[in-house]
């Protein structure tokens, strides 16, 4: 595999907008629906992704039960856990920066999720040159 080539050609926005459209396709196709907003930021090294409503409505549901919240959030992080190579590779696809290493977190009381994924350069820096 060629290694990943910054973009020379589009705007840090093009680049954060193609990050959020990859995104949000791998959310439908991997977990059956999309998010409600989603806004992607490059920021130096990092690429910030937030995803608002996200959750099914069965699991709005459970989230108002004990242990529901907890529950909800053990099952995202498993399968966030098992395609995580494949949210990097999109993310250097559109990049063209290698990802290091992806953090995911997401609240089951607000239906938001965030995903960070640390590059190996300053892509915002670059984007800028």
């Amino acid at each position: 595999m060629s290694s990943p080539t910054i973009p020379s050609d589009k705007t840090k926005g093009q680049v954060e907008a193609e990050v959020t459209e990859a995104i949000t396709q791998f959310e439908r196709d991997q977990l059956g629906r999309g998010p409600k907003e989603a806004k992607s930021f490059i920021v130096e090294n990092l690429v910030v992704v937030k995803l608002q409503g996200i959750l099914s409505p069965a699991e709005r549901q459970l989230s108002h039960e004990d242990d529901g919240v907890e529950l909800i959030k053990k099952m995202r992080r498993r399968v966030i856990e098992s395609c995580s190579g494949d949210l990097s590779g999109l993310v250097e696809e559109e990049t063209g920066t290698e990802v290091v290493s992806m953090h995911a977190d997401i609240s089951a009381r607000t239906g938001e999720r965030v995903f960070v994924f640390t590059l190996d350069e300053d892509l915002e820096a670059a984007l800028k040159s």
